[in-house]
């Protein structure tokens, strides 16, 4: 077992792995509720890049359930975003052999 060759194989990882962050925090999702009236961005890093709501859903009556869809809305877009970033990191880390629960 050489250590060095190791160590240089972790160094080489980590390099790839933040790399691949960076790519993940510039790749959007987009996620709709309620035939489109709410859409929420996000990005691969879980960011919220955007909310567009439209008016019809704008009732001062009805408050509750405006939040109700931009929370749906953003819970679904952030949740895309996660799942974008571990089919991601898992390609990156799928050679190495690693135990489950070490893996992305």
């Amino acid at each position: 077992m050489n250590i060095a060759k190791i160590m240089k194989q972790a160094q080489q990882m980590q390099k790839r792995m933040g790399e691949m962050q960076e790519e993940l925090a510039s790749r959007e999702v987009e996620a709709s509720v309620a035939g489109g009236k709410v859409t929420v961005k996000a990005n691969g890093a879980g960011d919220v890049l955007g909310i567009k709501i439209d008016p019809a859903v704008v009732d001062p009556t009805d408050v509750e359930l405006l939040e109700d869809l931009v929370l749906s809305a953003v819970k679904q877009a952030i949740s895309q975003g996660k799942a974008m970033s571990q089919q991601e990191m898992s390609k990156l880390t799928a050679g190495l052999g690693l135990p489950p629960g070490l893996g992305f």
